[in-house]
């Protein structure tokens, strides 16, 4: 493979990329249970906004993983390996509509960072194709952060 970034390199871009796809897809999980599982007066807005945010999560996972492949690495896809990649801990049993909120929002904002981490090898590596995605995830998961705090405020 000569796409023009070391084997080394590719490798450890990759397995950024890993953490941010378990990160991702255990975010969407819980995002999803909480789709299921919200009650209370805000019900209604906090139903469907997760359900947004699930939903491009969820679109998001294939291009994370993709990138991946792309680079000539094999992407994590299981449980297992989410769980021992994932800094995001899932949540058991009945959950308030308010911690469901902070969680999420805890979580968009560990997504963040595990994407933000992964800029110092791949600008050295001059991967821009991986940047490129980088920074759409980090943006589009500060804003979700920011909407779902906006919620939290008094």
């Amino acid at each position: 493979m000569d796409i023009g970034i070391t084997k080394k390199d590719r490798e450890k871009i990759a397995d950024g990329l890993s953490h941010l796809l378990a990160d991702s897809f255990t975010l969407y999980l819980k995002t999803h249970n909480f789709h299921w599982n919200v009650t209370g007066p805000m019900f209604n807005t906090l139903h469907v906004m997760f359900m947004d945010q699930y939903t491009e999560l969820w679109n998001a996972l294939d291009l994370i993983a993709e990138r991946i492949r792309a680079l000539g690495v094999p992407a994590p896809g299981t449980y297992a390996e989410f769980a021992r990649l994932t800094v995001i801990k899932e949540s058991e049993g009945k959950v308030s509509a308010e911690d469901m909120i902070k969680q999420l929002v805890a979580g968009q904002e560990a997504v963040t960072k595990t994407a933000r981490g992964i800029f110092a090898i791949v600008d050295k590596a001059g991967d821009e194709p991986t940047a490129d995605l980088l920074t759409q995830r980090m943006q589009i998961h500060e804003k979700n952060a920011w909407m779902l705090r906006s919620l939290l405020e008094k």
